[in-house]
């Protein structure tokens, strides 16, 4: 009887760390898949393939495209000047949509999969509305 009840001690202690140790992993895979910055962040969905565990995201900025991917240890940010894209161009599924923000100087471009149909769209109009205000900027300053 007695080892009866060591086993079960055991087997209740075994089971408290997994679900400690799972806890702790959502808790961390949460924290990783916050926006990373404040203004017009878009997440991608966690449902569309490449982004189930940490989603990756899209900062559009007056001056910048930034495209940052959370993962297991660290980052990977990706940054394109805004009069340094050329175009954008979105692939619309039957789900979700896909970006891709093409640069004047032909490195790889921005793909940003897995975003709602109206983010997409949100993306590119802001691209195109920082644009023109940047060139709009740049010919004042000309004058």
């Amino acid at each position: 009887m007695a080892e009866l009840t060591s086993l079960t001690g055991v087997l209740l202690i075994a089971m408290a760390a997994l679900v400690a140790v799972l806890l702790l992993f959502a808790v961390w895979a949460w924290r990783k898949s916050r926006p990373f910055a404040s203004g017009h962040v878009f997440r991608a969905s966690r449902l569309s393939g490449g982004n189930r565990l940490f989603p990756t995201q899209v900062q559009i900025t007056p001056s910048s495209v930034v495209h940052f991917t959370p993962q297991w240890i660290g980052k990977l940010e990706q940054s394109i000047h805004m009069a340094h894209v050329a175009s954008v161009r979105i692939d619309t599924n039957v789900l979700f949509s896909d970006v891709l923000i093409e640069t004047t100087g032909g490195a790889h471009p921005i793909r940003c999969t897995g975003h709602r149909k109206d983010d997409a769209v949100r993306i590119k109009a802001l691209i195109e509305e920082y644009q023109t205000g940047y060139y709009r900027q740049r010919d004042d300053v000309r004058r």
